[in-house]
């Protein structure tokens, strides 16, 4: 029998691959890196780097062969058995292998944070953004067929860290919208703070005086006055390659003791502001107090089931 370490290399960097998956989403960092709703999909990878792992066990150790099979008259045999000799082109393909692994293993996920929001472009995103889709149509005018407020809904409207739908129904997107429209009191939480944020921008003066309590990080600006800073999250629809900011301007007599990049929860009034000669909703904090960065800090869009 012989032992062959290419062979042997190879399937311990699948087994890696697959370790380094199960391991992110032991730890929860997978959703660091890519929309909860690829889960199923690392996870099957993960599976699939362990089969491969085993497959590629039985290639390890191999019986010694008196001569070479691919030693032909007319051709010489091309492709790689794993015991061909290390060749900078070899050694370079192994690296680009291990890379990702060592990185995975050794390095925490880096959550983006006000320098990211800089060099997106910062305000002038925010003051920029428009609404991606225009209000549903045929949504039904009559107050006594339109949502009660006061009645829960499928999915509770709380601040609780739960784990929401990936998909909702157009009926149950419907009723959240309406909920939004007819509260008072706007709870920005996590689950609904996307479509929530693009229907304020959307249309500012209709919320405007409304109560609003949400949390996000600290992003302040070159030409924000003192009492000035901007409660911002990361918007993540496929990946963190995509990652897009939004996030609401704020006013408060504290803002200017407040560093970039701290987390707050804070309870405001909406108005109305102009930046860049756009219309955009702002917020007028009442209270607030500075809190631990979540375990999720990415927010992740609503997507309505297509039937």
């Amino acid at each position: 029998m012989k032992f062959n370490f290419q062979q042997a290399a190879r399937a311990l960097i699948l087994f890696a691959f697959s370790a380094m998956l199960f391991k992110m989403h032991y730890t929860g960092d997978l959703t660091k890196y890519i929309n909860p709703k690829y889960e199923s999909l690392s996870q099957s990878a993960s599976i699939l780097f362990l089969i491969l792992f085993f497959i590629q066990l039985t290639r390890i150790w191999t019986v010694k062969e008196q001569g070479h099979h691919c030693h032909h008259a007319d051709h010489a045999c091309t492709h790689d058995h794993g015991d061909s000799t290390f060749s900078i082109k070899k050694l370079l393909s192994y690296g680009i292998l291990i890379f990702p692994l060592i990185t995975g293993f050794l390095l925490p996920p880096k959550v983006l944070d006000a320098s990211i929001v800089d060099k997106k472009g910062g305000m002038a995103i925010l003051s920029n953004q428009k609404q991606s889709a225009q209000k549903n149509e045929g949504t039904n005018s009559d107050p006594a067929e339109q949502a009660d407020p006061s009645e829960p809904l499928e999915h509770s409207i709380d601040q609780s860290n739960l784990d929401f739908p990936e998909e909702v129904s157009q009926d149950e997107y419907d009723k959240l919208i309406q909920k939004l429209e007819q509260s008072t009191n706007i709870e920005m939480n996590d689950y609904v703070f996307s479509p929530y944020y693009e229907e304020i921008s959307f249309d500012v003066n209709r919320y405007k005086g409304r109560n609003i309590t949400l949390t996000g990080f600290v992003y302040k600006e070159e030409g924000f006055e003192q009492n000035q800073l901007v409660l911002s999250r990361f918007l993540i629809t496929h990946c963190v390659a995509d990652a897009s900011i939004i996030g609401f301007l704020s006013e408060f007599s504290e803002a200017a003791s407040v560093e970039e990049d701290t987390w707050i929860e804070a309870t405001g009034v909406l108005d109305v502001t102009t930046y860049g000669g756009n219309e955009l909703p702002i917020i007028k904090i009442t209270h607030w107090k500075k809190i631990s960065e979540p375990a999720k800090p990415y927010l992740y869009p609503v997507n309505i089931k297509i039937l």
